[in-house]
C-alpha cells in the first residue's frame, strides 16, 4: 500500500470513527458481518485498528476485508477503494 493511501486511510478514520464490518476475508476466526465497531489507530502499513463492541479487537485489512463508516444518524456508504 502507498504511504498516500495509508495517510488517506488515517484521515478518513481517525480514532473514534464508528464502522461497521461488511465481510471480512480470509481470517480462520473472522468477526461476522454487520458487527459494529470503534476505530483505536490506524497503523503505518494501513491496517484499520477496530474495539468491535463484542470485545473483540482485531485489524481491519482494506486490501482484503470490506467495512464502511458509521454515524449516529446511519451508515455512509462510501465508495470501494482501490488499493
Amino acid at each position: 500500500m502507498t504511504e498516500q493511501k495509508i495517510k488517506m486511510l488515517k484521515e478518513r478514520y481517525p480514532a473514534g470513527t464508528r464502522v461497521q464490518l461488511d465481510r471480512m476475508g480470509d481470517d480462520p476466526n473472522p468477526i461476522p458481518s454487520g458487527s459494529k465497531g470503534t476505530v483505536s489507530f490506524v497503523d503505518d502499513i494501513g491496517t484499520v485498528m477496530v474495539n468491535f463492541d463484542s470485545g473483540r479487537c482485531l485489524g481491519i485489512c482494506p486490501d482484503a476485508d470490506s467495512f464502511h463508516k458509521i454515524t449516529e444518524q446511519g451508515e455512509i456508504f462510501e465508495p470501494k477503494m482501490s488499493m
